[in-house]
C-alpha cells in the first residue's frame, strides 16, 4: 500500500504560489530589473517571492531542504534530505518584465528525488493546476485529463527556447522546423510551467525542451503524470527533475516525439 501524502504538503504548496500570485501582480506596475545573463532577466519580486517561500517552508517544515531559483547555494541540487522543496518564483520572468501576461510559480514537494505533491498559478487567469502523486491532478478543483490526440499532425506541440539559445540557434530552429513539418502547429509561450500545465489540462499535446532547471519542470511533471500524460528524457528514458530536459505529452504521441528529436540528433545536431 503507498504511503500517504499529508495534507499540509498540497496545502503548503497551493498557499505559496498564490501568495506568489498576489506579489507578482502588486508588482509587476513598478520592477526593478537586472540581469543575471546577456538576455537572463531577474526582478526584485523573484527574490521577495522566493524570500517569502523560504520562510513560510522554514518554519513549517524545518528539516525540509529547498531548492529555488535566486538564491540556490552550490550542491543544492544533490542534497541529502529525505524531502526537497523544488520552486520558481516566478516562472516567465522575461515575460513577466515585459509585461506579458504569461506567468506564473510553481512549487512541488519531492521525496527521494520524485515529486509527490504540485501546485502552479497563473495569476492573471486565475488558474490553480494541483497534484499529488497516486490522486490526481486538478485545475480549480476540477479533475483535469490530457488530449487524445493520436498522431503529430494532429497535435499542437509547445516548446521553449534556454537562456542558452545564441549559443547554437541553427540546432533549436532546425528541431523547431521538424516539428513543423510534422505537426498541426507549434507553439511558443515562454513559461515552461504553464506550458507543461496545458499539456496536462489537453490544451497542448505536447512538449519538449532541453537545458531547463529543475524548478521550471518537476510540479508540471507530476502534474502531467497524474492527468494521464507521460514524461521522459529527449531519449525516452526516465525523467528526473535535476537533469534539465524533458519531452511531455498525452503518452499517445510520445514515441513519435521522442522519435522526431532522435532524428535531428543523428543528423549532427545536440543534444
Amino acid at each position: 500500500m503507498a504511503e500517504s501524502i499529508p495534507p499540509i504538503y498540497l496545502a503548503t504548496a497551493v498557499q505559496a504560489v498564490i501568495k506568489a500570485g498576489a506579489m507578482q501582480m502588486a508588482g509587476i506596475d513598478h520592477l526593478r530589473i537586472e540581469k543575471k545573463g546577456a538576455i537572463d532577466l531577474v526582478t526584485q519580486v523573484d527574490r521577495d517571492v522566493e524570500r517569502m517561500f523560504r520562510a513560510l517552508v522554514g518554519e513549517r517544515f524545518p528539516d525540509h531542504a529547498i531548492l529555488a531559483e535566486e538564491f540556490e547555494a552550490q550542491g543544492d541540487r544533490h542534497q541529502a534530505a529525505e524531502y526537497c522543496w523544488v520552486f520558481d518564483p516566478v516562472d516567465g520572468t522575461t515575460n513577466y518584465a515585459h509585461g506579458l501576461p504569461i506567468f506564473c510559480s510553481a512549487a512541488s514537494l519531492e521525496r527521494r528525488g520524485q515529486a509527490v505533491v504540485a501546485a502552479i498559478y497563473d495569476p492573471n487567469r486565475r488558474e490553480l493546476f494541483t497534484a499529488e502523486r497516486g490522486a490526481g491532478a486538478w485545475l480549480n478543483g476540477a479533475p483535469m485529463r490530457v488530449s487524445s490526440a493520436a498522431t503529430l499532425i494532429d497535435s499542437l506541440l509547445c516548446t521553449g527556447f534556454p537562456y542558452t539559445v545564441h549559443d547554437d540557434p541553427e540546432y533549436l530552429v532546425g528541431l523547431f522546423g521538424d516539428f513543423l513539418g510534422r505537426a498541426r502547429a507549434v507553439r511558443r509561450l515562454g513559461s515552461a510551467a504553464i506550458d507543461l500545465c496545458y499539456v496536462a489540462a489537453g490544451r497542448f499535446d505536447g512538449f519538449w525542451e532541453v537545458h531547463l532547471s529543475p524548478w521550471d519542470i518537476s510540479a508540471g511533471a507530476l502534474i502531467i503524470e497524474e492527468a494521464g500524460g507521460q514524461v521522459s528524457r529527449l531519449d525516452g528514458r526516465p525523467f528526473e527533475s535535476r537533469l534539465g530536459e524533458i519531452v511531455a505529452s498525452n503518452g499517445r504521441i510520445h514515441a513519435s516525439i521522442v522519435e522526431t528529436i532522435s532524428a535531428r540528433k543523428r543528423s549532427g545536431g545536440p543534444p
